[in-house]
């Protein structure tokens, strides 16, 4: 299985391997090892030897990283609003909208980010549903995150399945 992450606005594409964990007729759960080298965002450190349960959906504007370093302890949520992602036997495809939250490992701080990017992509005049449905999978996301729903929920080692 391969994901690839697509920012058509920045011209990039991110693709790496990653191992089915679960899958549903809309959704899917993956287990990737972060591969680059340290990128420390100040509210969140990502090092080599994190480990990343992903999970995606097509039928929802958003995917959901749920981050552990190397020793296994768990160092939160990082959500991308997308668009619904293409899933197939072998590969997930996402295209990010470059609007972001990161939740805390208790959940208790929600951090909206790249809200200026987003703005800047000019959905609110050229796509206006892509503009609502962006917004409102972030209301989403910050609900299920409050709430402790799925994928918010119980904790998912990095080396077992859900």
């Amino acid at each position: 299985m391969h994901v690839a992450l697509v920012k058509p606005r920045k011209q990039q594409t991110v693709r790496y391997p990653a191992v089915v964990l679960w899958r549903t007729a809309n959704s899917i759960a993956v287990r990737a090892a972060w591969s680059r080298g340290t990128v420390d965002l100040g509210y969140l450190r990502f090092e080599p030897g994190d480990s990343l349960i992903e999970y995606f959906y097509s039928d929802r504007w958003f995917n959901v990283f749920a981050i552990y370093g190397a020793g296994g302890h768990h160092k939160g949520w990082y959500c991308n609003v997308t668009r619904p992602a293409f899933l197939t036997a072998d590969e997930v495809i996402s295209e990010d909208l470059e609007l972001d939250l990161f939740v805390t490992p208790d959940r208790a701080t929600l951090l909206r980010l790249d809200v200026d990017e987003f703005e800047a992509c000019g959905f609110a005049q050229h796509e206006p549903m892509t503009y609502r449905a962006a917004y409102a999978a972030l209301s989403e996301l910050e609900a299920l995150a409050h709430d402790g729903r799925a994928p918010f929920d119980a904790l998912c080692a990095p080396s077992q399945s859900r």
